[in-house]
Parts: structure tokens; sequence; C-alpha cells
């Protein structure tokens, strides 16, 4: 059993750290909101700390999982933050969609100090992270994964190391670029069901047993045609997403013309109202007329 410390409490991180306190871990807590880590605290064994240093000053693993680069440069690199206040024997993970710029400076800096670093988002959305089910695709070196494997496969249905640091963020963004097009694309063929008069669920049940079947189908088609979108991943978090997936794109010179259009899409979706919506909610704008 390890000495852990979780950073940040969200949708993802609260049942990932709740994970790691049932297999028998001794994990303390810190999030932002205060009140949060006290509930949590209250839900499973472990302790809420009032400050980072707090959380991770005689840990041998610390995991985060907060918003977004800016987000990751406070708590790693503060005076009073994860790097200053963290053992040099600790490996540092980190489970945020961010960029793979920001998880490279990162493990330079945790380096410095001794400290092993991966990158390691996520896929699965907060269902996957209540059913500890998730998929982690991981950065870094050979030695520190196998270290933090046990830990990782608490909350895990699929976990693998693909490469050096920022491999896992990149991989992710895959995963993203993935998702994007076929939402659209499931969108709209729902939208010409509707608008052909068809009996939408009956076709759904059709088409998903060949070649059309997807994970978005099988798991979100009723929910579209039923127009609810409380169901997943929000629309701010996945345009925050696909910034960072076009902006590698610029780096790498790959051409992403579908996921430039569909951000844009999102976009609208964030016109109507729609920032938390889940990522289905691209149909909405179909029906909008």
């Amino acid at each position: 059993m390890a000495t852990i410390a979780f950073i940040g409490l969200g949708v993802m991180g609260y049942p990932m750290a709740g994970h790691l306190a049932r297999a028998g871990h001794d994990v303390s807590v810190w999030n932002r909101s205060g009140t949060k880590a006290q509930q949590w605290a209250k839900q499973y064994p472990g302790k809420a700390c009032n400050s980072i240093a707090e959380a991770v000053n005689n840990a041998d693993v610390v995991l985060t999982c907060v918003g977004a680069d800016k987000d990751l440069e406070e708590v790693y690199t503060a005076p009073e933050g994860i790097i200053s206040n963290t053992p040099a024997t600790a490996i540092l993970v980190d489970h945020t969609t961010a960029s793979a710029g920001i998880a490279e400076t990162l493990a330079e800096a945790a380096q410095a100090k001794g400290q092993g670093f991966i990158d390691a988002p996520v896929s699965g959305g907060q269902q996957g992270a209540e059913n500890g089910l998730l998929t982690i695709m991981c950065g870094g070196s050979d030695e520190d994964f196998r270290k933090v494997q046990p830990i990782l496969e608490c909350y895990a249905r699929a976990l693998n190391l693909m490469g050096p640091v920022g491999s896992g963020q990149k991989t992710k963004m895959v995963n993203q670029i993935a998702i994007a097009g076929l939402v659209q694309g499931l969108s709209e063929a729902l939208h010409f069901a509707e608008q052909a008069e068809l009996d939408v669920r009956k076709v759904v049940d059709v088409i998903s047993k060949g070649a059309a079947q997807s994970w978005q189908m099988e798991n979100r088609s009723g929910t579209m045609i039923d127009g609810e979108f409380e169901h997943g991943f929000a629309v701010d978090w996945m345009r925050k997403d696909l910034a960072i997936c076009l902006e590698e794109a610029r780096k790498n010179g790959s051409r992403l013309p579908v996921t430039a259009l569909v951000d844009q899409f999102y976009g609208d979706v964030q016109e109507m109202g729609g920032n938390r919506w889940d990522t289905s909610s691209l149909i909405q704008r179909l029906r909008k007329k």
C-alpha cells in the first residue's frame, strides 16, 4: 500500500481518489474548494488537507486531475505547490487533459528535484471514473510506469505506456479528434432520420448491428433522440481539448479539417447556451430552425 496525495476533486478526481482509498492506500486529498475535500473525507477513508504542501509532504505518489495548463502550472510550480513540497523519491502522475508542452515542462522541473513524472490523461468520462473503468494513456519512463501501474489499475480498464513524457497527452488528442468526427456523424445521421420521418429508435436498432456501430451510438443515441444532454463530458471542456489538438497539429504539420469544423460547431452550441451540455449536443444545432 502506498501513501498517496490526490490533488483536484472534480467529477473525475473525486471518484478516482475514492477508488484508491477503498483499495487500502493511505490517501490525502486537496481541492481548491475545501468543502469538496471535507465531503470526500466523510465518504471515503482518507484525509482532507488544507494545503497542497500538507497533502504531499510524505507522499510516495502524487496524482493530479485539474482543469488546464494554467492550473497545472499553479499547483505544480508554486512555492507551496507539489514539486517544492513532495519528497525527492516520489512519482508525480497527471491525469489532466492538457498540452504535451506543459507535460514536458513539468517533467523537467520534477526531474530537477529527483522526482519522476508521468502524463496520464484518461478517457471514459464521469461514468468510467465512478465505475473504475477508465482508459489511461501514459507518457514517461518504463521504470516510473511500472512503479505506479498497480495504483492506476485501481480505476483503469485499460492502461498503457505510449512512450516518453508527452506521449500520453498526444494519444489523448488522437482520442478527442476521433470522438469529434464520430459525434458529428451520428448527429447528422439521427437528424436525417428525424427529418425523413423514420422511427429513429428502430433505425438505430438496425444500423447498430452493422458497420455504423460505435460506442457513441450504443451509449448516446437514445439520449440524443430525447434531447437529454446531461450524460457526460461538457462542451466547454471539449472545446478546450480541441484547441489543444489544433495547436499541436499546427506544430507537427497535421491537417485536421473536420476537427476544426466540429470545433466551430461546438462554438455554435455554446452560443445556444449549451456550454455545460455534453458533447452529444451537436445534434441540437442541426435541429435549430
